[in-house]
């Protein structure tokens, strides 16, 4: 049951989130410029009605229906929601938030089920005709459905849940849906409350009063606050302490509450600080009247107090103070007690969390005891980059006590069936289980530094003996010469001191320097888009290996490596990659300089130096 309702709330949250700037434009002008707003201005403030009306609810419902349907899905979402639109009386009646959330996905179901009963017998030359003609045809049919049923029963739905809220309201029990909400958040349905149920309620009552509490309840990051301010000072395990604080920089400031679900996780019984600090925060809200104008998101201090109104900013401010003081007072002496998970086995239950949310399954299969195990193979999507440097890196840990072991990487379809151990990221489990079903899974967030690497290192060198003397054959075939590492990473090949961006500004600039360098076609940049879309190219330490996928290995020209240095970081996905390797590789030909640099990594001299100088000479003397 928990599975189905995380699954549930993930696919709800995936059609909202690639739409939350829309939102937060939305908020903005609706902040702005409303009569009551930051710089009231009536022409301006009659934008947002239209983007509330029609532009909110169509992204919704085209994204659903992309994510059933594909492309074709997308356009059908859009069509029908237009039907729910008008069902319910267009710019006058209710906002169609809801009703998009089910039209989208409804109608990419229906092409996608048309298109695979006329897969194989469409006639030769009518492709486009009937292409065309279907999503016209059965998406006008799907909007009248939703004009005459889905718009005015999804009406009713808000309808009675606004009732409800205000029953809680006059009854003064608003605060107790806390209670729900902050265990629900560690379940990774935050999204899918906050936008799936609080927004469209809170649209319905700042319709009427100008602001709504709705979008105050999920979004506060005082709860979240609270805990992590308790572990930063009382936690007694050293890495949870020294975490603590980026986390918290990244929850309040940035908004991401997903960094402090693994440290209520470690401890469960932690979850009752957020409770009641929320309770506590709800109950003033309600009590002073205070409301927010718009959706914040994502639920940062920043975006929480854009969307207040500006006559009541000083009890916003002190009902996030409040939530945060009474989440740290009661998490205080838990954490101080608790000899609970470390942080690094919560995150471990959050991955498996996540991957069971999408569906994905995580069957590890039987363990394997230490005798048995000769092959792991470390793989990834495209068998390149990231699995390379993690088999480098695993295979220099474990030479010395198991020098018999093979350990190689490759991609995760083809696995070969002498495999004994598969290492793959958890959202390749899947393809992993088809391609090696004999062999045991180990599931990792990252292939460079993960609990679950730690973990099969003990698996295989358990009651082994040491036999350093003993050569690993296959790994010296893997080096290379000084001479052919200089082919492949080179003097301009190497950028340092750039300035922070976007993940894929980095990537497509990685890509832009291997195509200048003449190391792969102009086409191969979109690939290493496509394959980070896919799963993240961040190794971990601060590294991320960027590079296409595996039907773009046509687009090389030959095998290069391209260094670019981003000393403050650049974000991927809450991680901060300082150093970004741009791979082109042909056949085996980069594995040698991708040991190098796994070597490296193992100095934490010299990595932190490679993240920081502007020395070339020094930075292609490493790799000598």
């Amino acid at each position: 049951m928990k599975n189905a309702v995380q699954k549930f709330g993930k696919f709800l949250s995936a059609m909202v989130m690639p739409n939350i700037g829309a939102f937060i434009a939305w908020g903005f002008i609706t902040a702005l410029f409303i009569a009551d707003g930051w710089i009231p201005n009536a022409k301006l403030a009659s934008i947002q009605p239209y983007m509330l009306t029609f532009l909110l609810p169509i992204l919704i419902a085209y994204t659903g229906g992309k994510q059933v349907g594909g492309d074709r899905g997308g356009v059908m979402g859009a069509i029908a929601v237009m039907g729910c639109i008008a069902g319910v009386g267009g710019s006058d009646g209710q906002p169609m938030l809801m009703g998009a959330m089910v039209m989208g996905p409804f109608a990419g179901w229906v092409i996608k089920k048309f298109d695979q009963a006329m897969d194989g017998h469409m006639p030769a030359g009518f492709e486009m005709l009937i292409n065309n003609f279907s999503v016209g045809i059965l998406g006008m049919i799907v909007a009248i459905i939703g004009y005459f049923l889905i718009g005015p029963f999804m009406s009713g739905v808000l309808a009675v849940l606004t009732a409800g809220v205000n029953i809680l309201v006059k009854a003064k029990l608003l605060p107790l849906v806390a209670i729900f909400i902050e265990p629900a958040k560690v379940l990774f349905l935050n999204n899918a409350i906050n936008h799936g149920i609080f927004t469209p309620i809170g649209i319905e009552q700042a319709k009427i009063a100008g602001k709504s509490i709705m979008y105050m309840l999920e979004a506060n990051p005082g709860p979240g606050l609270g805990v992590l301010l308790a572990y930063a000072i009382f936690s007694k395990d050293k890495v949870t302490k020294s975490s603590a604080p980026g986390a918290i920089i990244i929850h309040f400031f940035g908004g991401i509450h997903e960094i402090y679900f693994p440290y209520v996780l470690m401890n469960p019984v932690v979850i009752i600080a957020p409770i009641v600090g929320n309770i506590c925060a709800i109950t003033f809200f309600t009590l002073t009247g205070c409301g927010l104008v718009g959706p914040s998101s994502p639920g940062s201090i920043i975006a929480y107090l854009s969307m207040s109104p500006k006559s009541q900013m000083p009890l916003t401010i002190l009902g996030v103070l409040i939530a945060t003081g009474v989440s740290f007072l009661i998490a205080s002496p838990i954490i101080r007690m608790s000899n609970g998970k470390s942080l690094e086995d919560a995150q471990d239950d959050m991955a498996a969390k996540k991957a069971e949310s999408k569906g994905i399954s995580v069957d590890a299969g039987e363990k394997k005891e230490a005798g048995e195990v000769k092959k792991i193979i470390f793989a990834c999507d495209a068998g390149m980059g990231s699995s390379a440097m993690g088999a480098t890196k695993f295979r220099n840990r474990v030479k010395a006590l198991r020098p018999d072991l093979t350990v190689k990487n490759t991609s995760v379809d083809n696995i070969p069936a002498d495999c004994d151990i598969a290492v793959v990221q958890a959202v390749l489990a899947d393809r992993a289980r088809k391609s090696a079903p004999q062999a045991q899974l180990v599931i990792i967030n990252n292939f460079l530094q993960d609990p679950n690497l730690d973990a099969l290192y003990e698996q295989v060198t358990t009651n082994t003996t040491a036999a350093a003397e003993t050569a690993v054959t296959e790994e010296k075939s893997e080096v290379k010469s000084n001479d052919g590492n200089q082919k492949i990473l080179v003097e301009e090949g190497i950028k340092t001191g750039l300035k922070p961006v976007d993940k894929y500004e980095a990537i497509r600039s990685a890509g832009k320097l291997l195509n200048e360098l003449g190391y792969v076609d102009e086409e191969y940049i979109d690939a290493m888009v496509k394959r980070e879309d896919t799963v993240t190219t961040y190794m971990g330490m601060g590294v991320a290996i960027p590079h296409g996928t595996s039907d773009a290995k046509g687009r090389v020209k030959k095998t290069g490596i391209v260094m670019l240095q981003y000393p403050e970081g650049v974000d991927f996905d809450g991680e901060k990659a300082q150093l970004i390797f741009g791979i082109a590789g042909i056949g085996d030909e980069h594995l040698g300089l991708l040991a190098k640099i796994s070597g490296i990594l193992e100095d934490e001299e010299k990595l932190e130096k490679l993240k920081t100088t502007n020395n070339i000479d020094e930075i292609m003397e490493m790799f000598q």
